[in-house]
């Protein structure tokens, strides 16, 4: 075993807390659904902050796998469980009717979906500052987010896992957020999980709408200037390639 552990690093140590945190959230869904949806956004710093740590410090190679592999039980298996238990509450399994089937059938959906979506970006996204699909992380904070503003209501929890369940393998490329604005979401990521309830659930919704603004806005709006140097924003199809083992989701 230490031969293994002495050959990963700090942000593998991170992307490790990821996976536990997805987890947790599969174990409180049931439950307490808004908690597991606390510890959704949780995860999702980590997941922004394995990246930094990588570049600062410099990634292994199992690195991306590790980073993938926390992804699916944080950002694929633990948002399908939170979707199960919201939906299933108002159509419990045991009726036996289409939406109650739809209920477990969309998650289920979903989760496979992820894996897909991981699988396919660690194999072949390694462009710089781009990816192709809605990131599974950006699916997950969305739910967990209007779960916990109160806003996530079956029907509109289950229609919209079924409808990332095909924007994550769709081909639409969406840029990597700057350091500053991924800061920004991390902070209000934070809020969140420890003031949900601040001023009429504030952070929760600020969060739904800087990830809802970006995943409808992002591909067409938020170019970024990858050259750094002529002030002239490169499209992601012009974004020159980037080292596997530096780029984590």
């Amino acid at each position: 075993m230490p031969r293994f552990v002495g050959r990963l690093g700090a942000a593998d140590a991170i992307s490790a807390t990821n996976a536990a945190l997805g987890f947790v959230a599969v174990v409180v869904a049931p439950t307490a659904p808004a908690v597991a949806a606390r510890i959704v956004l949780l995860a999702a710093v980590a997941d922004g902050l394995d990246g930094v740590v990588a570049r600062r410090y410099g990634g292994s190679r199992p690195g991306p796998y590790l980073d993938s592999l926390a992804d699916v039980s944080s950002f694929g298996v633990a948002p399908a469980a939170i979707a199960v238990s919201v939906t299933s509450r108002r159509w419990p399994l045991w009726e036996g009717s289409p939406m109650a089937y739809a209920a477990v059938a969309v998650p289920a959906l979903f989760v496979a979906m992820a894996v897909v979506r991981l699988a396919l970006y660690t194999a072949y996204d390694t462009r710089e500052d781009v990816t192709e699909g809605v990131p599974s992380t950006l699916a997950a904070t969305i739910i967990a987010a209007a779960v916990l503003a109160g806003v996530g209501t079956p029907a509109v929890v289950l229609g919209a896992t079924a409808v990332f369940c095909y924007l994550m393998v769709s081909t639409v490329e969406y840029p990597d957020l700057l350091h500053v604005d991924a800061l920004l979401m991390g902070v209000v990521n934070v809020l969140a999980v420890l003031l949900p309830t601040f001023q009429g659930a504030m952070f929760p919704y600020a969060i739904l709408f800087l990830a809802l603004a970006y995943l409808l806005f992002g591909p067409w709006f938020y170019w970024r200037d990858v050259d750094g140097d002529d002030g002239e924003p490169t499209p992601p199809c012009e974004a020159p390639a980037a080292d596997a083992e530096g780029k984590r989701s």
